[in-house]
């Protein structure tokens, strides 16, 4: 599929740049209420509108070029480690939907937006770096956003639009494995809620008689040395993003064992934000105020709900210690009681509920790993160098 290629400032094609409002927040919808999209809602894999709040229309009347349409490119304006996010409304968002004054709005024209949205997003690392203020407070230059992104792009406007469906499609399927994902989650809890139905003569235990908790290293001691690439290392924000993405801190590759992460392996973050996940991001060490969670004697699935099943009064107790950061100590899963079924009932048990855990795994991998070849061919779409008629996703999976 040739195409004849040109290049051209961000700012020559786009009709639109824009922060958002200053809301008058209220706690929630009604008839003068319309959503607003902060910067907890954009997010690199897509908009998270559960983060919204609510604008008050009567109070504070809007324009209507600040509403959010179809195709607008989001990107996230000001805050440390924040600025610099991008991304794009492809799904039909309510009607009266605002962007507050953190984030930025981009509106294409003569270009595929499609297109465009997914070019911003391969110059995500130019973005971050235009962020500007001090050490307290960055804030987006619009200027240089318009002037210093330069956009490639085919001449031939159904190349574009090829280009941005196949990059679509790895988007959609990854969606697809986190839907999923949700409904076998639903799942688990409502077995395992059958499960203790039937638990009332089962023996008595602790989490700790069935799972062994590992803490991790301070990593910052064990950094890479020499020729040693090393490993991305896991920290809490890893943990809850469910990758470790290109700024995340490296540790020695020779890190022991027992603090070394895969596929597959469940990590229970102990302070600060409590989190519980089978991790699906790679190889990596494992940092402090994380657990390990693994067991010789029991399958993962078993120790997974039973820790999960405690995590609800741990993340009380934490907050009763959320004067400094909020933890757990260990003596709390010395009392964490479990019931054990006898060996034959466990083995019954497993046969049912394992093979919805390794399925729960296997498209989190599946999900990682899409976005790694997306981002892989990103770039080489964008700039002609693989021609898109080439690109089949049924072959990659």
């Amino acid at each position: 599929m040739g195409s004849s290629w040109n290049e051209k400032p961000l700012g020559e094609l786009i009709s639109y740049i824009s922060r958002g409002v200053t809301p008058k927040y209220v706690e929630s919808a009604d008839e003068n209420a319309v959503i607003v999209l902060g910067q907890r809602c954009v997010r690199n894999s897509g908009l998270d509108i559960s983060q919204s709040r609510f604008h008050d229309l009567s109070a504070k009347k809007v324009k209507d070029e600040k509403f959010v349409r179809m195709h607008d490119i989001l990107i996230t304006a000001t805050g440390v480690g924040c600025a610099g996010r991008v991304s794009q409304v492809l799904d039909s968002l309510p009607y009266g939907t605002l962007t507050d004054s953190h984030v930025l709005t981009l509106r294409a024209k003569d270009i595929d937006p499609v297109y465009l949205g997914y070019f911003i997003k391969s110059k995500q690392y130019m973005l971050e770096l235009m962020a500007e203020g001090s050490t307290g407070q960055t804030e987006m230059n619009k200027t240089r956003v318009q002037e210093e992104i330069v956009v490639t792009y085919p001449m031939d406007a159904s190349v574009q639009k090829a280009i941005a469906d196949t990059l679509r499609d790895f988007d959609e399927k990854i969606e697809i494995n986190k839907q999923l994902n949700d409904y076998l989650a639903e799942l688990l809890d409502a077995l395992f809620a059958k499960v203790l139905e039937g638990a009332d003569n089962w023996e008595e235990a602790t989490l700790l008689d069935i799972a062994s908790y590992k803490n991790g290293l301070a990593m910052q001691k064990f950094r890479p040395e020499g020729d040693d690439p090393g490993l991305p290392v896991l920290k809490i924000k890893e943990l809850g993003q469910g990758s470790c993405g290109p700024d995340a801190e490296r540790c020695r590759s020779n890190i022991d064992e027992s603090v070394r992460i895969y596929d597959g392996d469940l990590v229970f973050s102990w302070s600060g934000t409590l989190l519980l996940d089978f991790w699906a991001g790679g190889d990596a060490g494992l940092n402090q105020h994380l657990f390990k969670v693994t067991s010789e004697k029991y399958p993962s699935w078993f120790v997974y709900m039973w820790t999960k099943y405690h995590m609800r009064r741990f993340i009380a107790l934490a907050k009763d210690r959320a004067t400094t950061m909020g933890h757990i100590k260990r003596s709390a899963l010395a009392e964490a009681k479990v019931l054990i079924p006898s060996a034959d009932g466990l083995n019954k048990l497993t046969e049912q509920m394992q093979p919805v855990v390794d399925q729960i795994i296997g498209l989190k991998v599946e999900a990682r790993k899409l976005g790694e070849l997306r981002d892989t061919l990103l770039p080489k779409l964008m700039s002609g160098e693989i021609d898109v008629s080439k690109v089949d996703l049924a072959q990659s999976n």
